[in-house]
């Protein structure tokens, strides 16, 4: 079959979904994918011809994209920060906003990094992706990551491996009160950071059926009636063991802003800092112990 004949597929099939220049997008990834070619092949080449068994998988995935599931979890990859990351169904998608954070955090510390050997912890890490950026490019840095699920925690630890970094993986839940037992306690951290679930129930609204019916929950959505779960326990346990003058990074929801300052400055920290994403909104938020 032509390949080009596919895409004509595939546009008929998904544009009143996704929109035509997002159908080229999925469809210059997927043949990179699974025939290694690139976009400019189906330009220089109108009439190349795929077999059988070649075109099994466009249209497998043709399948999966009706059905909402993002173009991440069908390829089994992303990238974040300019480096390559396996995903699955047990991981959330790199964001765009979250590479803003870690920009953030590598630009504030570069320097501190020379000097001496940073000591970071990522809570909450998912894809591994925070830790896996910030090992890459603070390379004196000795980063932990902590995360409650164990397969997260898998897929984290062969992104280490693929990005050839060292990181220290933790299997815990930040919520529970057994830190005194694990070998966080002995540390004291330069740099905390965490992207904890923080979509409210009542939000699910905004979120897109994408999202929604693939990606984890469990590291999506708080209740309504404790947003800050989260954020509340891990700045207790960064009062406790971060250095002084160690820093705290959060991302955070768009319209809580003004509780996460105030609840920061309920652990007194100090030189809160807000700063917002390309698209506007109160999305990180910094203070110092």
């Amino acid at each position: 079959m032509i390949l080009k004949d596919i895409l004509h597929i595939y546009h008929n099939e998904l544009d009143n979904l996704f929109g035509n220049e997002e159908v080229n997008s999925f469809f210059n990834l997927l043949i990179e994918h699974y025939l290694d070619l690139k976009r400019i092949h189906l330009v220089l080449y109108p009439e190349y011809a795929v077999t059988k068994e070649e075109e099994q998988p466009l249209f497998e995935a043709l399948a999966q994209l009706k059905q909402h599931k993002p173009i991440q979890y069908i390829i089994g990859e992303t990238e974040f920060y300019g480096l390559p990351f396996k995903v699955n169904e047990h991981t959330l998608i790199p964001r765009p906003e979250t590479e803003e954070l870690v920009d953030w955090i590598i630009n504030s510390h570069t320097e501190h990094n020379e000097a001496s050997q940073l000591k970071i912890l990522d809570i909450g890490t998912g894809t591994g992706c925070i830790a896996i950026a910030l090992a890459k490019h603070l390379k004196k840095a000795k980063v932990s990551a902590l995360d409650v699920s164990e397969d997260a925690l898998k897929i984290a630890k062969q992104n280490a491996v693929l990005n050839e970094v060292d990181v220290h993986f933790i299997h815990d839940n930040i919520l529970n009160s057994r830190h005194a037992k694990t070998d966080l306690a002995a540390v004291n951290f330069d740099v905390i950071v965490s992207n904890p679930p923080y979509v409210r129930n009542l939000e699910k609204v905004e979120i897109q059926p994408n999202v929604l019916e693939n990606e984890p929950h469990l590291a999506l959505f708080v209740d309504d009636d404790n947003p800050l779960q989260f954020y509340r326990v891990i700045c207790e346990f960064a009062r406790l063991n971060l250095k002084d003058s160690g820093t705290l990074y959060f991302e955070i929801n768009e319209y809580l802003g003004q509780e996460m300052i105030a609840l920061m400055k309920e652990f007194n920290f100090k030189d809160i800092e807000f700063k917002k994403d390309m698209f506007g909104k109160d999305r990180m938020i910094f203070g110092r112990k």
